[in-house]
């Protein structure tokens, strides 16, 4: 019995470690200087182990186009401006777009910008790419069905490509056009009625130079077209692969976020000190809020090479790893709202359109000369023009008018996450904290803890310093409206070991009382309540293990609705279902969970005082410019009444509740019958999450099924730390998360939905989905030991001869 007792243990020794081996596989490469191990864990992630600092972010670029080979060409065409090369010429104006914001400065400044080494590793990174992309045009085989549909090849990078600022969370300057009508339309005094400006009172009065009735023009058509996602239509798809003309495309497929869910994108952060911890350790928690999207937005990767181990995710197409950890500490971010955008108006001289007045003088515009390819057309020839701020978006030639957008982005070392490069070697607080004032963009919270116990705050982004203008409406180009330089990055508000022993942000306005550079602060800043609700568990003085910091990233607790339910106590309803409804809500416990009948109730009425507030309270005027009300603000009028209803205030504050209430329910059963017990929040026809590929609507029922995921429901929505947007089907939210025991690698975590691949055929495209959208999370493995024990599949990337 014992000689097979030991004769089992060697087979099960033989299968696993055969198991383990499966996979491994030597691939010749040209470019490589030495020999480069990959090892790939049983989520997806890469661990890339090399012997020297070109052959690690060769490999990165090798790897991230082998995974996200689609994600990159379209990525690609974005950056270059060469969409309507494959989709013909509805995607003009957004190629014209991208090369009119197209970085023009030195290049090698731009690179050794990001890291002493930069030119180096983002040429190194971008060869990587190209190794792949030159392997799949030698073996078609290899090309993801997408490219098939479409009928496209993949096309070799530049550093141009990866320098693309096209992608970035860059600035304000379509809020600040809408200001500006609002204004021009209600005075300034009315508009800050109705907008939450905050924590300074902002001058919004429009410089009599500028005609307000001319704002109305589509003045940000190019920029907007060179930031819109790519939309691809059924005629795009090639006929084996498109959807049958009489299929009605499902309303419920939206890949791109409502309104709000635009404009109140974020993350949410937070470090804590050993004394925080029931086991004594720091810990750092980051999940940052981005659209919902297949292939996701970010990727995880481990980077191993003299000088460099750091584990993390990050946007696949930048080298480098944005949020992690390396061996001495662990970072996050989430957006610190920095206004990098101006939107400036000239007067033109009518005897030569190409001058504008500036100071005393005319001044000529530069123009460049750009030829676009357009598919099924003739290559459209095209000029670009710029005043000494920026690019012009706009000319209205029977006005004499012309519009351009300032941005502080197209200042060298402004494409955004790549200074990450500089913080993933950190060894320390003030070494972070120099890395962080190389990181123009974007505007972000960067929050360190390190394994001494230190934690810290640094906001970070190019932040214009404006003495006398807001920045939230248009100005005149004239000379009179100009920057004082930028603030120095190290001089944004940041924070060191507090005695509260944590810092927690969440894109609400975290900036002290006491600071003093207000010249370089921005006024609009998201709802407080997921910062307020970090605040509030972490500040508990309860000891805090890993399982609580995954409860919070995921915790679906409403400060709204604890804070509006009790004011329907003294309400009277005469109908059966709207008393039940009231009565559940007055015992529920505030949590947005997606079996919970109360939190259907809720959120139904949330959305009826959000969207039905002009039904209730018209104003055709205010309405004409002003379609949203934050829900802070609303929430203030509710509150205090007086402020905003005038006379007999209370009664006209409690009718609102009261009657949108009953909208709520009515609307409830109307669509879910009359017993509450099955109006469970998470419905496949109410709250849930079906993240839907650039194609899926447009490919055939067979390849839909392989590139969209399924339909699960989801808990949470715009306003809970769990964030899941303001759609039914959630739109943004966190896919990424990370949480770091800053002491103990190996015992942190993370998510990535739906996975790390961005090929359908791949086992790692969609297997991530189904537990993140359970809030489950898979280990984050940093030893080699532990990263061996979970590795199934190998490869060793050689110099080619």
């Amino acid at each position: 019995m014992k000689t097979f007792r030991s004769f089992l243990f060697s087979l099960i020794i033989i299968v696993t470690s055969c198991k383990k081996q499966e996979g491994t596989n030597t691939v010749q490469i040209d470019g490589l200087t030495d020999k480069v191990e990959v090892l790939r864990d049983e989520v997806g992630i890469n661990h890339i182990y090399a012997n020297n600092q070109h052959d690690l972010f060769f490999t990165q670029g090798y790897y991230a186009a082998k995974d996200r080979l689609f994600q990159f060409e379209i990525w690609r065409r974005q950056a270059t401006g060469t969409v309507a090369e494959i989709l013909g010429e509805r995607e003009l104006k957004r190629d014209i777009g991208t090369r009119l914001f197209k970085f023009r400065g030195d290049m090698k400044t731009e690179m050794q910008h990001y890291h002493p080494d930069g030119e180096e590793i983002i040429t190194a990174y971008t060869n990587g790419v190209n190794a792949y992309i030159e392997e799949v045009l030698q073996n078609p085989e290899l090309l993801p069905v997408t490219f098939k549909a479409l009928d496209i090849l993949p096309q070799k990078w530049t550093p141009e490509v990866v320098i693309s600022r096209h992608q970035g969370l860059l600035g304000n300057i379509t809020s600040e056009l809408n200001i500006g009508r609002a204004v021009a339309k209600l005075g300034p005094k009315k508009v800050k009625e109705y907008y939450w400006f905050h924590p300074k009172e902002p001058i919004l009065d429009l410089d009599p130079a500028i005609d307000p009735e001319l704002l109305s023009d589509d003045i940000l058509e190019l920029y907007e077209a060179y930031r819109t996602s790519v939309k691809f239509k059924p005629e795009d798809i090639q006929p084996e692969y498109r959807v049958e003309p009489s299929v009605s495309l499902n309303a419920e497929l939206k890949i791109n976020p409502s309104e709000a869910d635009k404009m109140w994108i974020g993350s949410n952060n937070w470090v804590t000190d050993p004394s925080l911890s029931e086991n004594g350790h720091t810990y750092m928690a980051n999940d940052p809020h981005r659209t919902l999207a297949v292939p996701s937005l970010r990727y995880w990767v481990h980077l191993s090479a003299p000088g460099w181990d750091v584990i993390g995710g990050g946007e696949p197409e930048i080298p480098g790893i944005s949020i992690g950890h390396n061996p001495y500490g662990a970072w996050g971010l989430t957006v610190f709202r920095t206004d990098g955008e101006d939107l400036m108006v000239y007067e033109l001289n009518p005897d030569n359109l190409n001058q504008y007045k500036y100071k005393d003088g005319w001044e000529d515009m530069k123009v460049i000369h750009e030829t676009i390819p357009v598919k099924n057309s003739d290559d459209a020839e095209v000029e670009l023009r710029y005043t000494r701020h920026g690019p012009v978006t706009y000319i209205d030639s029977l006005n004499h008018v012309a519009y351009a957008v300032r941005c502080a982005w197209m200042e060298p070392g402004s494409s955004p996450y790549l200074a990450s490069l500089r913080m993933n070697q950190a060894k320390d607080w003030e070494e972070f904290r120099d890395a962080c004032n190389y990181s123009n963009i974007p505007g972000e919270n960067m929050i360190w803890a390190d394994k001494n116990g230190n934690i810290g705050w640094q906001a970070v982004g190019i932040a214009p310093i404006r003495k006398n203008f807001s920045g939230l409406v248009p100005v005149p180009g004239d000379g009179r409206y100009e920057w004082d330089g930028y603030l120095p990055i190290k001089q944004k508000p940041h924070d060191y070991n507090p005695t509260s022993g944590f810092i927690a942000t969440a894109n609400q306005n975290v900036t002290s009382e006491n600071y003093t550079e207000w010249d370089a602060i921005g006024y609009m800043w998201s709802d407080p309540f997921r910062g307020d609700r970090l605040k509030e568990v972490l500040g508990s003085g309860e000891k805090l293990t890993m399982e609580d910091m995954k409860a919070l990233q995921t915790d679906y607790l409403s400060i709204p609705a604890r804070s509006l339910v009790p004011l329907l106590k003294n309400h009277t309803f005469t109908d059966d279902l709207q008393k039940q409804a009231q009565q559940q809500l007055l015992a529920w416990d505030y949590i947005l969970d997606k079996n919970s009948s109360e939190a259907a109730v809720y959120v139904a009425w949330e959305r009826e005082l959000l969207n039905g507030y002009f039904d209730y309270f018209p104003n055709p005027e205010v309405q004409s410019v002003i379609s949203r009300i934050q829900m802070n603000k609303l929430m203030e009028w509710i509150h205090h009444p007086k402020s905003k209803f005038g006379q007999n205030a209370t009664d006209k504050r409690n009718r609102f509740l009261t009657e949108t209430f009953i909208s709520a329910v009515n609307g409830l059963s109307g669509k879910f019958g009359t017993d509450i017990t099955t109006w469970k929040y998470g419905r496949d026809d109410y709250k849930h999450v079906q993240i839907v590929h650039p194609l899926g609507k447009v490919v055939n029922a067979e390849l839909q099924a392989k590139l969209n995921t399924a339909k699960l429901p989801r808990g949470g929505n715009q306003y809970t730390p769990g964030v899941t947007g303001s759609n039914d089907n959630q739109t943004s939210g966190a896919t990424f998360r990370i949480i770091v025991d800053v002491n103990d690698w190996d015992q942190s975590v993370g998510t990535n939905s739906p996975g790390q691949s961005g090929d359908p055929e791949s086992s790692f495209y969609q297997n991530l989905f189904e537990d993140w959208a359970n809030d489950k999370y898979f280990p984050v493995y940093y030893s080699r030991d532990k990263i061996e024990a979970t590795t199934v599949g190998k490869e060793f990337l050689v110099p080619k001869n």
